[in-house]
């Protein structure tokens, strides 16, 4: 410290002690206590600062040794060889002309112009670290000035060093980037390149690279994503289902209620999957993961559900398949019964049922009486299980690539067909009766929860909520498209199919139950005419001859203008022949499509072209929908894998996840087509498949509306599109959709919990349909599947309370985004390249 400070400091502190009131001999103490204490910094700085001055200078040393062996390793691989020198002709010339094709070379010339800015650094601050210390002693500062002098001579030397070193690397990429076409540049340098490995940091930079650029294509354009999603929503099982609680819950009164919670609640939710799979563009399992890691396991259940609701929707694609092939022959099989072999009379089990039930339960399914019993796969369902699983392979040969220009030409094919069946279905007879039924209204069911409970899952199901493929599919969409746009066509557009399949519906099966009725009444003519000529009935009885034109108004006329005695008479004879309670008799399930339409088919004129036509609209819908799925599968596997994304073919690699994918859930479809294979398939998809899908919607909601906020969600969605999202959104994500979720859960719950849990199996020996209760360790099973796939959710739920992780997201007031999702928007800049798009 200079003398003059000293002095004044002096001056300053007795003028503070005389003011304090203390003594002399007390201000000499405390001076001396002071002195003290200034010369024990002062040991301790010095100390301190020739600490640190060592430190500088081990570390400037081993650097040095780093950046020495830096630069032998940079001079090997630039050195020619002896051969290439006696040709003239240098090997990093060989390796490329262009600078891009030696990244390691470009990383060493940064590295060393890099290393002379850290070196003059370093001097600098050693100069400023002694500046700071000339406060110490003459004998301190002398030796200071001997380490600056040896210290900076050292940095001279390394400094010539590094210049020496940098020169040779820019002459080695100067001579580099002289000569040579690109096409052989290019293969030279990956010769060269395998010949000598990049280093270590290079290599993770070109990792990473890797990683951003080929782990998430996007869809060519939004018309492919827009179809793919509404192909993966038109499901058969969820078609037929809204037909059937359309007829049986109310008519248009079921619609507005479905509408209502279509808007209220299906399209939030659909919104939701889809902004949080395009926002954090990661699959199924990771997104949830990156919102709450609490709910992280909620991804898991999802891929769980998906994969067994593939399994058995694909069984439909089967029987469809095998209805097709038997299809191109007159008359078609389910037409007429069959005939015995070596005989000319009809199968006795055939002729106490319908044709259509016979074909169905008997020659497709070979079904058996109970679930009980066992028995092998059928071995013709087996084959065209295998079909199906290589057409969806074919589908998907080139991931999102095939499938977006495949989705092109599926999604609107059905549309014709549809159209083509809703026009002829207008001119059928009874068509009028069908339409009648169709706008019937049912005020009583507006008051009715269970119908709102129905018409709420069926949303679920109709939009394919909760089973992770509408998350999977949006993740590789860009982050600017607004999905709120999205997710409202794609509802509007599943809802219109859903109108156009019931309405042509309705008309079709009215004719079904006209022609059924007209063939009951003439059936009871015949029984009477027999009855009357074996003289059991009276002659009053004898019906009128004339029953062609329209056999049920006649015959029904004629019976209700008998008298009293004479109908009970004739009433114990013959069959109820009501057409109201034949349009009634439709059920829910496979035999929808399989029985009642199919003998519809026959009725109609040209039945091989309907029963064609009807088939190839059955096996799009159930293909297009399957492609979904499996997308919903194979995206998971592949960013949760990184080891699955190297291959580049699908059919051809055998170690690709999808033919490895394929080739496991062909082996487990094996067990639904045994002879008890429909009875498992009931029980899956009418009692299992439910709740799951509730649980994993619920805490999805609870994910993006209260873990990571729906306000924060909604305004990290806004920076993207450039315009703010809905507060209405937000209001339904908080607090509209969790209530009516929970009650969804709750009633349906309940529901299952008091209904007897049944199914409709074929009893061979009366040739007809028999109502049986599952037994208990069916049940046992469904319970315990169900325990199997919600464990992931209390998993993570447990692991994270043990660990102390934050139930909301990690990263408070920023937007979330996966950096090793980023889209890829640049072009392939290879042939090969272009192929790691392969999902």
């Amino acid at each position: 410290m200079p003398r003059g400070r000293r002095e004044r400091l002096r001056r300053r502190r007795a003028l503070s002690e005389s003011r304090a009131g203390l003594t002399r001999p007390e201000r000499a103490c405390s001076r001396n206590r002071e002195l003290e204490l200034y010369e024990n910094q002062k040991c301790f700085l010095l100390f301190l600062s020739r600490f640190l001055a060592h430190s500088i200078v081990e570390h400037l040393k081993s650097q040095q040794k780093v950046r020495v062996a830096e630069a032998q390793r940079t001079e090997r691989s630039v050195t020619p060889d002896m051969s290439s020198t006696q040709e003239g002709e240098h090997p990093l010339e060989r390796a490329g002309a262009a600078p891009e094709s030696l990244p390691g070379m470009e990383t060493e010339a940064q590295a060393s112009k890099s290393s002379l800015t850290n070196l003059s650094t370093e001097i600098e601050f050693s100069e400023n670290l002694h500046e700071i210390k000339s406060w110490e002693d003459k004998s301190t500062a002398n030796w200071h000035q001997m380490l600056r002098v040896s210290e900076s001579q050292a940095f001279k030397a390394r400094v010539l060093k590094a210049q020496a070193w940098e020169i040779q690397a820019s002459e080695a990429h100067r001579r580099a980037s002289q000569t040579r076409h690109t096409s052989v540049l290019e293969m030279d340098a990956t010769q060269a390149l395998k010949q000598k490995p990049l280093p270590e940091k290079v290599q993770a930079t070109e990792k990473e690279k890797c990683e951003i650029l080929f782990t998430r294509p996007c869809w060519s354009n939004k018309i492919e994503y827009i179809l793919t999603q509404v192909g993966y929503s038109m499901k058969i099982s969820s078609l037929w289902h809204f037909f059937i609680l359309w007829l049986h819950n109310g008519g248009c009164s079921f619609l507005i209620i479905y509408i209502l919670m279509l808007f209220l609640v299906g399209v939030p939710l659909l919104f939701l999957e889809m902004a949080a799979g395009q926002r954090i563009r990661q699959s199924s399992i990771g997104v949830w993961k990156v919102i709450s890691a609490w709910i992280g396991g909620v991804g898991y259940t999802s891929f769980m559900v998906c994969f067994i609701t593939g399994l058995y929707l694909n069984v439909i694609n089967v029987w469809t398949l095998f209805y097709l092939s038997q299809s191109f022959q007159f008359p078609v099989p389910w037409e007429k019964c069959p005939l015995l072999e070596n005989s000319s009379d009809f199968d006795p089990e055939c002729a106490r049922t319908t044709p259509s039930l016979y074909f169905w339960y008997r020659l497709t399914l070979k079904a058996s009486d109970r679930i009980e019993d066992g028995g092998s796969p059928v071995f013709s369902l087996n084959l065209f299980l295998l079909v199906s699983w290589c057409l969806i392979g074919a589908f998907m040969i080139n991931g999102l690539k095939s499938t977006g220009k495949i989705m092109l030409v599926l999604v609107p094919a059905p549309y014709f067909i549809i159209l083509c069946f809703l026009f002829r279905s207008l001119l059928l007879e009874g068509a009028a009766f069908g339409f009648q039924h169709l706008m019937l209204v049912k005020i009583s069911a507006m008051y009715n929860m269970n119908v709102w409970c129905q018409a709420g899952n069926q949303v679920l199901f109709a939009l394919g909520l909760g089973l992770g493929p509408v998350v999977s599919l949006s993740s590789h969409m860009y982050p600017s498209t607004n999905c709120l746009s999205d997710a409202l066509i794609v509802a509007l557009v599943n809802l219109f199919t859903m109108l156009l399949v019931t309405s042509f519906s309705f008309c079709v099966l009215g004719f079904w139950a006209t022609v059924i009725t007209h063939r009951c009444s003439e059936k009871n003519a015949e029984t009477l005419v027999k009855l009357v000529a074996m003289g059991k009935l009276p002659l009053e009885a004898q019906p009128p001859p004339n029953l062609t034109a329209n056999p049920t108004s006649v015959f029904n006329s004629w019976l209700n203008s008998l008298p009293q005695p004479i109908k009970h008479m004739v009433f114990g004879y013959v069959t109820e022949c009501n057409l109201e309670k034949q349009f009634l008799k439709v059920k829910e399930g496979p035999s929808f499509a399989f029985v009642a339409f199919i003998e519809t088919m026959s009725f109609i004129p040209g039945s091989v072209f309907w029963s064609i036509l009807f088939f190839l609209l059955l096996l799009i819908l159930g293909l297009i929908s399957m492609i979904g799925i499996m997308q919903g599968i194979l995206i998971p596997f592949q960013n949760t894998f990184s080891s699955f994304r190297k291959s580049t073919k699908l059919l051809t690699d055998p170690m690709f996840p999808p033919v490895v994918v394929f080739g496991f859930m062909f082996l487990c479809d094996l067990f639904f087509t045994r002879p008890s294979g429909i009875y498992y398939i009931r029980l899956l998809s009418e009692y299992w498949i439910v709740l799951p899908i509730i649980i994993t919607i619920i805490l999805e909601n609870m994910a993006v509306g209260w873990a990571y906020g729906a306000r924060r969600f909604l305004e990290d969605l806004a920076i993207v599109w450039g315009s703010p999202a809905s507060a209405i959104i937000r209001w339904l994500w908080c607090f509209l959709c969790p209530i009516v979720l929970v009650a969804l859960f709750v009633i349906t719950l309940i529901h299952l919990s008091l209904k007897s849990i049944t199914y409709v199996a074929w009893d061979s020996s009366s040739s007809k349909e028999v109502l049986r209760q599952y037994p208990s360790w069916a049940l046992l099973v469904m319970i315990a599947l169900f325990l199997i796939v919600i464990l992931p959710i209390p998993t993570y739920f447990v692991y994270c309370l043990a660990h102390r992780i934050s139930f909301t997201s990690t990263s408070q007031g920023k937007p979330i985004i996966s950096f090793k999702s980023l889209p890829l928007i640049q072009p392939k800049p290879s042939k090969e390249v272009h192929k790691e798009e392969t999902l």
